[in-house]
């Protein structure tokens, strides 16, 4: 009963154009966020506002201006979960506007062959290679556009890892805005500089799976839940963490943004004005167009009134229901009035354009030539629908991987990051040298018995982990696994290699006391999690702690107990507790593998025999509990009412902030990781390059966006056209009854709704915010050197410290740069940094601006600069000078 009664309310929503959640007030600070309610924000602006952009927005506007009101709806429409190729498809129009095939995902194309499976987000986030980042991308981009994709649904620059247990994390960045920013970013180049279009995911603080779509919530039993879980975040936490790497995307050009299933402040991700009109369209600038995640829109008029551009799959409230909150609602929403012409054409527009100006428009941009629906040549046409509605061809089976393999072992291997080597243990010792006895123990050695493929979207942990699950997921074309590399290895040096990958049967075994001092015993180890949609051995998405799966710990302990050279190698998707055996003398090493994708063994055999020096830093902190993550570290488990609400009350102290606000020490710091070589940091040199002032200038004024001035055809041509054939389930733009008619009656807009434009942000003016903002204010160069033997990579990160003095509160330290460079031994290489007026400012809320702080005599105060091997390395550090104002 209490479903039909949250469809009938969400239905009546659509029809009246109501929001589903509060839509007025304000924001709040971390501060006092019980009770938090999003401000709102209309109109929403208009696309084509920017010189980028303006070409593309003209030829759009020449295109839209031909479409009928059926072609428009149909481009903002998905047409139904699997009513076509791909798990998104638009509908069609007459003009030579086509078919939209929209794909996951963030590390490979989804439901396909002969494709890459690219390391996971994290796993590149480890690598602190922006040369690595942007490949990576550029590699994706150009086999979701073999595939004939025109929307890759990537990169995933939210969840942040606000909580180390979010079972998403292991698809974005890392646990730091300025790095999941930057890697953001050049994913976002990386894409479309193929041609492809880029979604940046998902927009915004959607930090766990647990009641994040009240449908789940309800199949887990929590009948009483109404609504998704909030996110109640103050705007200074809003900006400096959240938004924060997707101004990077947008300042870049990003293409499309996806708005997330969870509430901001108790108003629906994807229709919070204040969200996607107000930060995104008119603070960031964005130029592209927003999509719902799939079903994550939850109503009609509010959600477009709200600034949602297209809606994804089309459905309605339910998979594959065939009742799209768009389709005919849209028609008759404009037919009535309650949707503003205007807005339906900046909808439009903002996704023709996009399609221009990635030049997809060009007629060598391929087709779909794969379904994700089945792996024969032909299938159904319409998978919803079945065969009755026809067969096709759909699977060319075209190979996209060219040399991609390499890319995605330079990736894996790059990301590796050594956490513990003592007595030598690392690397191994090749030839003639090599050890005689290899010991191999654990499950994540070897295959899935099932196949690599044998889980559906990954949700099982057998056999190595090489991603988490989900729609973040991909089909492995193959996978190397650790156990096949290092006997094909064993191979050539005439060792012997025996196994055990029964994880609770290790001693098997015969460890006799001639034998286990010789051998080099490699026990392998995982911690798993994914989307909230489906579960791998009872975890339902998020994880449930930060143990190591299957009785990791023991299986270690074990092995430690009878081998006295003991190396960990752990896959993971995040941090995971080594207390019980970290600081055991025979673990001799730790590595800590990450998500490798399909070339976990070759990767990992280039670091144990040092053909790739290690040189991966974490991505993110390793504690010693879960406790010492602090207040924002459990998931919540328990809804606590109608609607689940979650302060982030903590507000920008998450991960390392944390950690150095409390003074608690990690067992490994944010950044950091070893090497089988040694780097010295020297010769800083700070240079001020521009004179700062508190807040940025005036915001510049951009160039008019198109206008169209449609007019509203008469709803009698909106019927279906005569002997139309009709599919059941698939989405049309067409109205069953023509007889619309137009309330006498005021219509009840959302609160604060206005069709007077609203004024701009003084913080926004050009692509990803106010373009001062990205003004170089300070240069940094350091030296470093290579005091090793061995040739390697050292990654060099450069962290602030605001002033003293200010009144405001600062973490102890903040991210702000990295660069990783090769040196060789002796060798000595000069880095530089820019620091621009973002990096030094804070989000001051009142002003709703950014702004350099000031001291008590109104002067910019001496920021100290740390430019070492982690947040809490070795380094050199200096200060800026006192900036009088």
């Amino acid at each position: 009963m209490l479903v039909t009664i949250g469809v009938l309310a969400l239905i009546l929503g659509l029809v009246l154009g109501l929001p589903q959640g509060n839509d007025g007030g304000n924001g709040g600070s971390a501060a006092s966020l019980e009770g938090s309610t999003s401000p709102s924000w209309y109109p929403s602006p208009k696309g084509g506002t920017v010189d980028q952009w303006a070409e593309s927005y003209r030829k759009a506007a020449d295109l839209v201006r031909k479409m009928s009101l059926a072609e428009k709806v149909n481009v903002t429409t998905g047409t139904g979960w699997s009513m076509g190729p791909c798990v998104g498809n638009t509908g069609t129009t007459n003009v030579g506007f086509p078919s939209l095939c929209l794909q996951d995902g963030p590390l490979g194309i989804r439901f396909a062959e002969s494709i890459t499976v690219f390391p996971a987000g994290i796993t590149t986030a480890a690598t602190w290679s922006r040369k690595l980042m942007y490949d990576r991308a550029r590699a994706l981009g150009r086999e979701a556009r073999g595939k004939g994709v025109n929307v890759l649904l990537g990169p995933c620059v939210g969840p942040i890892g606000r909580s180390p247990l979010g079972g998403r994390n292991w698809e974005g960045f890392g646990s730091d805005p300025y790095l999941q920013g930057i890697a953001g970013g050049l994913s976002v180049q990386g894409i479309q500089d193929e041609g492809v279009i880029a979604t940046a995911k998902h927009i915004v603080a959607n930090e766990q799976e647990k009641f994040r779509q009240l449908s789940e919530s309800l199949s887990q039993g929590f009948k009483d839940v109404t609504a998704p879980l909030s996110s109640n975040i103050g705007e200074r936490a809003l900006r400096e963490l959240y938004i924060w790497p997707f101004m990077d995307t947008v300042r870049v050009g990003l293409g499309s943004v996806m708005c997330g299933y969870n509430q901001i402040n108790n108003s629906n991700a994807c229709q919070n004005s204040h969200i996607l009109n107000g930060v995104l369209k008119d603070e960031l600038g964005f130029q592209g167009f927003v999509m719902s995640d799939w079903l994550a829109q939850r109503s009609g008029v509010a959600s477009i009134l709200s600034g949602m551009d297209m809606t994804m799959p089309g459905d309605g409230l339910l998979w594959a229901d065939g009742s799209s909150l768009l389709g005919p609602q849209l028609t008759r929403a404009v037919l009535n009035g309650s949707v503003p012409i205007g807005r339906l054409d900046d909808m439009v527009l903002r996704i023709v354009a996009t399609w221009y100006q990635l030049k997809q428009d060009n007629a060598s941009y391929p087709r779909p030539n794969f379904s994700s629906w089945f792996r024969t040549p032909s299938g159904p046409t319409y998978g919803g629908v079945g065969p009755s509605a026809g067969q096709s061809l759909q699977n060319f089976f075209a190979d996209v991987r060219d040399d991609h393999h390499e890319v995605a072992r330079a990736i894996s291997a790059e990301s590796i990051t050594l956490l513990k080597n003592t007595n030598g243990a690392l690397p191994l010792k090749s030839g003639k040298e090599a050890k005689k006895s290899i010991m191999i123990f654990g499950s994540d050695a070897g295959p899935n018995l099932l196949g690599p493929n044998g889980c559906p979207d990954r949700s099982c942990n057998n056999g190595t982990l090489g991603q988490g699950w989900g729609s973040g997921s991909a089909e492995y074309t193959y996978l190397v696994t650790p156990l096949e590399a290092i006997q094909a290895k064993a191979l050539a040096d005439r060792t012997m290699v025996e196994y055990v990958l029964d994880d609770y049967h290790y001693g098997r075994i015969n460890f006799t006391a001639e034998k286990a001092p010789n051998a080099t015993c490699l026990v392998f180890v995982s911690s798993d999690s994914g989307e909230g949609y489906t579960s791998a051995e009872g975890v339902l998405g998020d994880r449930v702690d930060l143990k190591l799966w299957h009785a990791g710990d023991k299986l270690i302990l074990s092995v430690a107990e009878r081998c006295s050279n003991t190396i960990v190698i752990i896959h993971s998707v995040g941090p995971v507790d080594m207390e019980a055996w970290i600081e055991n003398k025979n673990v001799t090493a730790v590595l800590m593998a990450h998500l490798p994708g399909q070339e976990s063994g070759t990767a990992l055999l280039d670091v144990l025999y040092g053909s790739v020096n290690p040189s991966g830093r974490l991505p993110y902190t390793i504690g010693k509990s879960l406790a010492d993550y602090g207040p924002a570290a459990p998931i919540m488990l328990q809804p606590g009412g109608p609607v689940p609400q979650q302060d982030f009350s903590e507000g920008l102290y998450i991960d390392y902030r944390h950690f150095d606000k409390e003074g608690i020490t990690p067992r490994f710091e944010f950044g950091f990781g070893l090497s089988y070589t040694t780097f010295e940091f020297s010769n800083m040199v700070i240079t001020q390059t521009r004179a700062p002032t508190e807040f940025p200038p005036a915001r510049p004024v951009g160039v008019p966006a198109p206008e169209l001035n449609s007019t509203i055809p008469p709803s009698s041509e909106l019927g279906f056209p005569p002997d139309f054939r009709h599919l059941r389930g698939y989405i049309y733009p067409y109205l069953n009854d023509t007889n619309v008619i137009k309330s006498s009656k005021p219509y009840p807009f959302p609160p604060g709704y206005s069709t007077t434009p609203h004024e701009p942000s003084p913080a926004g003016g050009a692509q990803g915010g106010h373009p001062a903002l990205f003004d170089t204010i300070y240069h940094v160069t350091v030296s470093v050197k290579n005091t090793g033997s061995l040739s390697g990579k050292a990654v060099l990160q450069l962290y602030i410290s605001y002033p003293n003095g200010t009144g405001v509160d600062f973490p102890v330290r903040t991210l702000r740069g990295f660069e990783k460079v090769g040196a060789g031994p002796g060798e000595t290489v000069d880095v530089g940094f820019d620091i621009t007026r973002r990096d030094l400012s804070y989000w001051d809320e009142k002003r709703a601006n950014w702004r350099i702080p000031l001291d008590k005599d109104g002067n910019i105060g001496a920021y100290e600069i740390f430019v070492g091997d982690s947040s809490r390395g070795k380094g050199v550090t200096g200060r800026t000078e006192l900036v009088k104002v």
